[in-house]
């Protein structure tokens, strides 16, 4: 069998488009039950899919024109893992405001509750708002995140490595439980933490949770090539895309890692439908629901600066970005995919606001099964992505949509599996299941 593409359904209230909840099939009733997720979750595992992601902030996102998140993700999560069996459960979870020792504990517990299914998406978390509530007056800035981030992932890996795997050994006759000498203090004092460990229960299933991230900025990239099993970005274009895959390769390679250890995941928000006709019928249905005023707002928190003084349906003024769409490596990465639209495509205001509204930044498409299945195509073999982070516009139909259409001919062209071959996150994604440092530390010493 040949290269298989990897399939995420990135959970999201109503679905992706942020008008998604205004229409008259949505859930939006809903969202605060638990079986709304564990419905999809179950829909996206018969698909075969490889995970679902839920993605997370300390902080109220919005002005009140969409909902707001109304689960802690890795809360959730579990409860989606006990209506499974099979898919992965990616939670995100912050390095700003969480403690190593805390977050490893929640994430093993995700994982051993699971049987191996847990993922965490390492973000480091920006915006006065959030560090307000966690006593700050301010964010630390990108360069500090990430440092913090960096030590905060060496730490909490010697943690979930502190115990060797045989070190529990349920030894009746001798009374003991595990086998102190096989279990590790960490004793880590850093510039941002102090751990001592060790941590205070076996290794789970998966070793430890796939590690999965987000960003796409200098910093991002860097973090990513370092650490990340798995990477979500967003791309325009295929173009676009392939340079991001190229640079995180080669990243990987220099930090001496199989660059075919990294899954490299955009995000692809498709409307479907019989006829290109029909789907851009559909796409168009979805942003005549939207709200420019919120739609403003998210586009000034990209742009940091106002857009009051812009009138709907003229042009978006391209200086407005400052040319960030030309810059490679951009410390806001979001900001520099918004760029490029409006360079590449000249928008009017509220063309680009249509654009950003179903998925963020990320790729929107709209056409028959068949086409979205040759965009897939295309950029799985073009050297622009291992798989694919899928966003919805509507939960539950637009997922249903793709599953039961887009994704069978991605099987029949042998690019997507028919049924699971493995139980485990690791295993969906094609990854090893890392030994304890501390195990092959010892394992080194004893062949000297």
């Amino acid at each position: 069998m040949g290269r298989q593409l990897s399939l995420n359904a990135f959970l999201h209230d109503t679905g992706h488009h942020e008008a998604s909840w205004r229409h008259p099939e949505s859930g939006a009733e809903r969202v605060g039950d638990i079986t709304w997720y564990q419905d999809i979750a179950r829909q996206a595992e018969a698909a075969k899919l490889d995970a679902v992601f839920l993605a997370d902030g300390p902080v109220l996102w919005g002005t009140g024109h969409r909902p707001s998140n109304q689960f802690e993700p890795i809360t959730l999560l579990t409860a989606l893992a006990t209506v499974t069996e099979r898919i992965g459960l990616i939670a995100t979870a912050s390095t700003s405001y969480n403690e190593p020792y805390n977050l490893a504990r929640l994430f093993a517990s995700l994982d051993r509750i699971s049987g191996g299914r847990a993922g965490w998406n390492i973000v480091t978390t920006q915006g006065d708002e959030a560090a307000a509530n966690f006593g700050q007056a301010q964010a630390a800035d990108p360069a500090t995140r990430y440092e913090r981030a960096q030590e905060f992932i060496d730490v909490i890996t010697k943690l979930w490595d502190s115990w060797e795997d045989d070190a529990e050994i349920a030894d009746r006759e001798a009374g003991l439980f595990f086998d102190r000498s096989r279990v590790h203090d960490v004793n880590h004092v850093g510039k941002h933490l102090s751990v001592r460990g060790p941590f205070n229960a076996p290794r789970t299933p998966q070793g430890r949770p796939v590690y999965v991230q987000a960003g796409s900025s200098n910093d991002g990239r860097n973090f990513a090539g370092r650490n990340a099993e798995a990477i979500f970005t967003a791309h325009q274009t295929l173009a676009d895309a392939q340079a991001f895959y190229a640079d995180i390769k080669a990243k990987a390679v220099g930090f001496g890692r199989d660059p075919e250890s990294v899954k490299i995941l955009p995000g692809i928000s498709p409307f479907i439908g019989d006829t290109e006709d029909e789907a851009r019928e559909l796409y168009e249905e979805f942003n005549r629901l939207t709200v420019p005023a919120y739609g403003l707002r998210q586009l000034e928190s990209i742009a940091g600066v106002s857009l009051a003084h812009l009138e709907l349906d003229e042009p978006v003024p391209a200086d407005i970005f400052g040319g960030a769409g030309n810059v490679l490596d951009n410390n806001r990465s979001r900001l520099q995919v918004v760029a490029n639209i409006v360079e590449r495509d000249r928008p009017t205001v509220r063309q680009l606001l249509h654009r950003l509204a179903g998925g963020r930044g990320h790729n929107v498409v709209h056409g028959t099964p068949v086409q979205i299945a040759d965009t897939i195509q295309e950029w799985f073999e073009g050297g622009a992505a291992d798989g694919f982070n899928v966003l919805p516009p509507l939960y539950p139909q637009h997922l249903e949509a793709f599953t039961s259409q887009v994704v069978p001919i991605l099987q029949e062209r042998g690019l997507f599996r028919t049924e699971y071959a493995g139980s485990t996150l690791r295993e969906h994604y094609g990854l090893e299941r890392p030994a304890s440092q501390y195990a092959a530390a010892a394992a080194a010493a004893d062949a000297s």
